[in-house]
């Protein structure tokens, strides 16, 4: 597994993503990756309540929806 070449390849596939939801689902899990730290109850339940609130605003994808688009179709 060539690691720099995979970086380079997602970066290039990246510089062509013009869907915001799939740039904010990207911009998600490096954030996630980041947390170093285990969830407090607290926090739990504050974020699920943001997507508790992005669901009631109709502002989230189905998994059908995000492979379609990963898909290119």
């Amino acid at each position: 597994m060539d690691i720099q070449a995979d970086i380079k390849w997602i970066q290039n596939e990246l510089s062509n993503v013009n869907d915001p939801d799939l740039i904010e689902a990207f911009k998600r899990l490096l954030q996630f990756r980041k947390k170093t730290e285990t969830f407090t109850l607290e926090q739990y339940n504050l974020e699920l309540k943001e997507a508790e609130n992005r669901i009631e605003q109709d502002n989230y994808l189905t998994q059908e929806q995000v492979e379609k688009r990963l898909r290119g179709s």
